[in-house]
């Protein structure tokens, strides 16, 4: 479904590339989240009251936050596509991680007025009103979520969004946390225990930890993380296959948000070459990596001499 939606809702869907692409990808997944969450939000929210159950409330207001998050989302898609100026010459990428940084301040937020309330009910249980089929729509809302988590994953696989990826991991601790509630909810109608409390305690927990992950990711794509083995490979592999280049060395990676890093590196040459070949090889080396990894890479050439490489034509 969710490529069908891609198809009639992004134009030129196969351009990733292009930041105005990758916009359209995160406003859409957004307005679906915004749609869905809040639909799942008065369902649980009306199931919860009706039932007497702070679980079901405490995950309802779990997507509440959620929906929150989504706007969020919407909001950072369309503040990173904006073009480089005078004060941002690298673009404005990185508003997307300024985004999942707010989704995970608003997810430990709501998680931690939750664990409140869910062990106030603990100290003072109160009978939870068992109903099949308000139980039966419950687990219609666990499959919703599972959907969620499967379009967010699959957009942020194919524009690298960490937005996205933030987004799946919440959904997925959401059928969780949904699932554990529909099985308290279930079992404590047999037994006299305050089940839904401890339920209600586990998923604000398991919220939680979910803002905490996302807020570690977060912060380490904001303070600068080494590139990954895999592209520090990729480059390396593309320089060193041209013939001319003696060695390459001091490889540094930039990322200025997704889809926009810059890279500088230094090649060895012959110190015989000569300078406009010198030029064109680098500069050749520059487009195919540009091209291939999407890096713009800049190369410095550091000659080194026959006694050190052997003789080159």
């Amino acid at each position: 479904m969710i490529k069908w939606l891609i198809k009639k809702s992004v134009k030129d869907y196969k351009s990733v590339e292009k930041p105005e692409v990758r916009e359209a990808y995160g406003v859409l997944a957004g307005f679906l989240g915004i749609g869905c969450n809040i639909s799942l939000f008065a369902v649980k929210l009306t199931l919860g009251l009706m039932m007497n159950s702070i679980a079901i409330i405490s995950d309802a207001f779990n997507n509440l936050s959620d929906t929150g998050s989504s706007l969020v989302a919407v909001v950072g898609a369309k503040l990173s596509g904006r073009e480089a100026d005078l004060e941002h010459p690298y673009g404005h990428g990185r508003f997307e991680y300024v985004a999942s940084l707010v989704i995970s301040f608003i997810i430990l937020l709501v998680g931690f007025e939750l664990l409140k309330s869910s062990v106030s009910k603990i100290l003072t249980p109160e009978p939870v009103s068992f109903n099949w089929i308000l139980t039966f729509i419950l687990i219609l809302s666990v499959l919703v979520k599972a959907w969620m988590y499967s379009y967010n994953r699959y957009i942020g696989n194919l524009i690298s969004s960490s937005v996205n990826h933030a987004t799946a991991a919440d959904s997925l601790n959401d059928v969780i946390a949904t699932s554990a509630v529909i099985l308290t909810t279930i079992v404590g109608n047999f037994i006299d225990f305050p089940l839904d409390g401890i339920a209600g305690t586990v998923v604000s927990c398991l919220v939680m930890m979910t803002g905490y992950n996302i807020a570690k990711d977060t912060v380490s794509l904001l303070l600068g993380m080494s590139p990954s083995e895999e592209t520090v490979t990729q480059i390396y592999e593309i320089i060193e296959s041209n013939e001319y280049i003696v060695g390459a060395h001091d490889l540094k990676v930039h990322d200025y948000g997704p889809g926009r890093k810059i890279a500088s590196i230094h090649t060895e040459l012959s110190d015989q070459t000569n300078i406009v070949r010198a030029h064109q090889i680098v500069d050749g080396l520059e487009k195919r990596v540009l091209k291939e990894l999407g890096i713009d890479l800049v190369i410095h050439v550091d000659p080194i001499g026959e006694d050190e490489v052997g003789p080159i034509d």
